[in-house]
């Protein structure tokens, strides 16, 4: 078990006195004399050090009878960067309550995915959070809750049901206790004006007009954030049918638990824009917790690049362009099926190769506000097709078919539940998989901040213009001093090189 920074008293303290936003998510203030619990940032002014005790969850907070500030609503925080770190039980089991495991099977299916027993998992979540998963669930809910209360005209009942709960009186009761609001009154507080736009962060997004049914959010995220790479590898490596750069936004559809939806992400100054259009409202969860995965929202920038500033010959690449973040997916078996199509080919041609596969065997889907036409077809779709049929070398059919078999019958699993050693064994067993493919899926499809590409022709190239050593071992051996944060660093080598991934789309 690991110990969070909500035990070390004066740092905390130092945090909330200096409203330093960088610790937003670390850690929760509550206030022993009002029983309102705040993020670190919170405008107001700081209360007395005695008056204050910190807690590693908003769950913490509730279940010890602190509700949430009404100025700086500390549930709308950026995430805790510990769970993309850290591959360790905690980290998986808060991953997989993030992507709404534990309102679709409960806390036994939680503990289902991870190995372990129900009462090894709420021991464990409890000893470092504060709270089991049922709590950690519920502070979830709430947050869903007010995203809807906020930002639709959607009748209570609804909302209630679509947020995850199972009663209406649980969802007034909830409500009630988080925010010190009846659900109407939470509502009457939007101005009207902004109603039908606010997000999370309390503010209306000025985006496109409204199209019926979607949801205008903003999605915070720690600065500094630079977007060039994030979205230009995004937009460059974009699927035809599935992925598209329109009107400045990053455009895709999604493969969601009840249904699927569309989304468009826009970057912005101090968060980005997303317009989420779903088809069943209780994926809201699940989508956002997927996109701010995708763009590695709740990474801790400040101490990814003091890490990679401690190298002389990283630090320029750091200084000029901070903030890059590890562009990432929102389906981990989607991901790695285009990595196989991408193997010694070049970007515009695994588009070409993984665009035919949408066309014939993706899912139609409508988009009203775009040009998005599919679903990236599943591993059973795939498992099913007649491998004759596959415009590929034999060698690489094989690899293929072998990953999409056992994609489908579950024999290999790819969730944010995986234990990236484990999984990393696995995928490295498979014909066809070399150390590059392994660890650009351990990259972008399994979140490892780690991951590392000394065999990269664009990584070693970069190397070799920056006076770092150019073999993959000798280059391994200098990279170590850059854990745990390699993935990053890959991303700083790559943005040397003129290729369009490292540009934001025009």
């Amino acid at each position: 078990m690991q110990t969070g920074m909500y035990t070390e008293t004066e740092r905390c303290v130092r945090a909330v006195q200096s409203k330093d936003a960088r610790f937003d998510g670390w850690f929760f203030t509550a206030v022993l004399t009002t029983r309102i619990y705040c993020r670190p940032s919170c405008p107001v002014v700081p209360p007395k050090p005695e008056n204050m005790t910190f807690y590693p969850s908003a769950a913490a907070c509730q279940q010890a009878g602190f509700r949430a500030c009404k100025r700086c609503r500390p549930d709308t925080s950026p995430g805790s960067p510990q769970w993309n770190q850290r591959a360790d039980l905690v980290a998986r089991a808060m991953r997989l309550i993030a992507d709404g495991v534990v309102d679709r099977e409960g806390v036994p299916g939680l503990a289902a995915r991870l190995g372990y027993s129900t009462r090894q998992i709420e021991r464990q979540l409890l000893a470092e959070l504060g709270a089991g998963p049922l709590a950690l669930a519920r502070a979830q809910r709430a947050q869903t809750a007010r995203i809807l209360i906020e930002t639709t005209a959607l009748p209570m009942a609804d909302v209630a049901f679509a947020a995850g709960f199972s009663a209406i009186r649980t969802f007034n009761d909830t409500v009630r206790e988080v925010f010190a609001l009846s659900p109407s009154d939470l509502r009457a507080r939007v101005p009207r004006r902004a109603a039908a736009t606010t997000s999370p962060g309390g503010g209306p997004d000025q985006g496109a007009p409204g199209t019926r049914g979607v949801l205008s959010l903003r999605l915070p995220f720690r600065a500094p954030l630079n977007p060039d790479n994030l979205f230009g590898h995004l937009a460059a490596t974009a699927v035809p049918g599935v992925e598209e750069w329109r009107d400045g936004a990053y455009r895709r559809t999604l493969r969601l638990p009840y249904g699927h939806g569309v989304v468009a992400l826009t970057p912005r100054p101090d968060h980005i824009a997303c317009r989420l259009l779903l088809s069943d409202l209780r994926d809201l969860t699940v989508a956002i917790s997927r996109c701010r995965r995708m763009l590695d929202l709740d990474a801790d920038p400040v101490a990814v690049d003091d890490q990679l500033r401690t190298d002389r010959l990283l630090a320029p690449l750091v200084d000029k362009a901070p903030g890059r973040r590890v562009p990432r997916t929102v389906d981990e078996a989607e991901f790695a099926v285009r990595a196989v199509l991408g193997q010694q080919v070049s970007t515009a041609a695994a588009r070409t190769h993984a665009g035919r596969l949408v066309a014939a065997h993706g899912e139609p889907v409508d988009d009203p506000e775009g040009g998005l036409t599919h679903l990236f077809p599943s591993p059973e779709a795939l498992a099913a097709l007649d491998p004759a049929s596959l415009a590929m070398p034999r060698t690489r059919r094989t690899t293929f078919t072998t990953l999409v078999n056992q994609l489908a019958d579950g024999t290999l699993r790819l969730g944010v539940e995986c234990d990236w050693t484990e999984t990393r064994a696995r995928l490295l067993s498979l014909p066809g998989f070399g150390p590059w493919t392994v660890d650009v899926i351990a990259m972008r499809a399994l979140g490892d901040p780690d991951a590392f590409l000394p065999t990269d022709l664009g990584i070693r190239r970069a190397a070799q213009e920056l006076g770092l050593p150019a073999t993959p071992a000798a280059l391994t051996a200098r990279a170590a001093a850059w854990q745990p944060w390699r993935a990053y660093a890959v991303q700083y080598l790559w943005a040397t090189d003129s290729h369009p991934i490292n540009f934001l789309p025009v």
